[in-house]
């Protein structure tokens, strides 16, 4: 990784955490960069034990606890999910009266991982959330054309950092391989095929910011809407698609019931449609789809608002809203545009009356900040730091 980009705010948490837990769980996708941030923390070798290596696994064989024991200071288990019985040792060393030792766990997210890290360490440990980088971790003086190269490349550090296009857009093809012919069938135990499993993101990347069906997807692909609808858990677990849930507005309207999905990582979803360069997304029909979810991971994971404040809103009128966000002052509206001046919409007036917002911004890839109204501002998507107090954000 090159070291422009240190994410000092994701190595500030982790800090934190090992000060105040005697347990810290690190979870993320696959190659965000968790194993990368553990050796940024210089953890002696002997500390450092990776369950997908052999040499980890058999220093283990003889007894984790005891062996986990005799350690001191920071203690790194990388890929913890292949070995959930692991917790139980965990749990009565985070017990022991005399802190010795600190426990960093690193996994890729299944359901099961965090329901057993829940269920067995309760009390003892603390979860953060990673993903690829984001706007905030840019730098600053390089912001105006590295926001586009994460938009189009996405924030997996290898896709980004790539210095060639076609590498970058390979290196996602096999990605999404990986995650259909194996990743997913590891953390599902599913039936599906890995065809099946591939066309399903094609659905979701096609329906990416839509109102979303399940019966509607399983007809298409030829099983059940349990299916489906169980399958969408998994990747959401596995930190690969992002559910905007409808706000439950008391209006004297028909409301749209279904969550919207979103790749968080918009170099997938650009690797999905066959999308390569700047030039490709920008005349494709899905560019405002892809520019909304984009905005969207970058206002949950650079301004950390939290994921249970935010929703979206439409009415089957056609009125919507792409984000509403709950705030201490009220809800709060987000709109994203990404052509090149937004002006005032009839559908965002409406939704300012019909649910009483204190504000609406309206995110767009320009450099200029402008008025449209006293309760409508149009904002680059450079300047997004600059609604942090808006949201409620420190």
């Amino acid at each position: 990784m090159n070291a422009f980009l240190q994410r000092k705010r994701l190595l500030e948490q982790v800090q934190l955490s090992l000060g105040s837990s005697p347990i810290t769980a690190l979870l993320g996708p696959r190659q965000s960069g968790k194993t990368w941030l553990a050796n940024v923390l210089k953890v002696p070798s002997e500390n450092y034990f990776d369950l997908e290596d052999d040499i980890s696994l058999l220093r283990l064989e003889g007894g984790a606890q005891s062996v986990l024991d005799r350690l001191t200071g920071l203690v790194v288990i990388d890929e913890i999910q292949r070995r959930p019985h692991l917790f139980s040792a965990l749990r009565v060393l985070a017990d022991r009266p005399e802190q010795k030792a600190r426990f960093l766990i690193l996994g890729s997210a299944s359901p099961h991982l965090l329901r057993d890290a829940s269920d067995s360490l309760a009390g003892r440990i603390s979860f953060i959330d990673m993903g690829g980088f984001h706007l905030g971790e840019l730098p600053q003086n390089e912001m105006q054309e590295a926001w586009k190269r994460l938009w189009i490349y996405g924030g997996y550090p290898r896709a980004f950092l790539q210095g060639d296009t076609d590498l970058s857009y390979r290196w996602r093809l096999n990605y999404i391989r990986a995650l259909a012919e194996r990743d997913l069938r590891e953390i599902a135990e599913t039936k599906l095929t890995s065809d099946q499993l591939r066309r399903l993101l094609l659905m979701i990347a096609h329906h990416h910011g839509n109102a979303w069906n399940h019966s509607a997807v399983a007809s298409a692909l030829g099983i059940t809407s349990k299916t489906v609808q169980r399958h969408m858990e998994i990747l959401k677990a596995a930190y690969v698609i992002r559910e905007m849930a409808p706000y439950a507005a008391n209006v004297e309207k028909r409301l749209r019931k279904a969550s919207r999905y979103y790749f968080r990582d918009s170099g997938l979803l650009h690797a999905l449609l066959g999308l390569k360069t700047f030039d490709d997304v920008t005349s494709h029909p899905a560019l405002g789809a892809s520019w909304e979810g984009f905005g969207i991971e970058q206002i949950i994971r650079w301004l950390e608002v939290e994921e249970s404040r935010c929703f979206c809103y439409s009415v089957q009128s056609g009125t919507e809203m792409d984000m509403v966000i709950e705030t201490p002052w009220g809800l709060h509206g987000i709109e994203f545009k990404a052509g090149p001046t937004p002006s005032r919409t009839r559908s965002m007036m409406e939704s300012f009356r019909d649910l009483r917002l204190k504000k609406i911004h309206v995110i767009y890839p320009g450099n200029r900040r402008y008025s449209l109204d006293e309760k409508i501002e149009v904002l680059p998507i450079t300047a997004l730091a600059d609604l942090r107090s808006e949201l409620g954000q420190s």
